[in-house]
């Protein structure tokens, strides 16, 4: 695995990904959706694994999913999971220490 770093700082990452708001960051030829929750970030595949959509335009949920905006489709944050019987997301870690805020490729 590779670590990328995507912020110089952990503050950083928190001015720049919004409680709640997904967003969408391009390491190489990969998708990723990065999203906050309270203090805790999540990184999955932006790719909706029902109909190809992307997640980075989707909402999360109250549970911690992201909700796929085209069909409704909902993935878990944490597992990629999908709760529609379709197939699951990936997954990427995410650390945060004093160089920077990283995701794991």
């Amino acid at each position: 695995m590779e670590w990328v770093k995507i912020f110089g700082s952990s503050l950083e990452a928190r001015e720049r990904i919004f409680q709640g708001k997904p967003q969408l960051v391009i390491i190489g030829e990969t998708r990723i959706c990065l999203t906050r929750i309270e203090e805790k970030f999540f990184a999955v595949g932006d790719k909706c694994s029902h109909n190809g959509e992307s997640l980075s335009k989707g909402k999360i949920n109250f549970i911690g999913e992201i909700i796929c905006p085209w069909h409704g489709y909902r993935f878990n944050l944490k597992t990629g999971q999908c709760a529609e019987n379709y197939p699951d997301i990936p997954t990427y870690p995410v650390l945060e220490n004093e160089e920077g805020f990283f995701i794991g490729i």
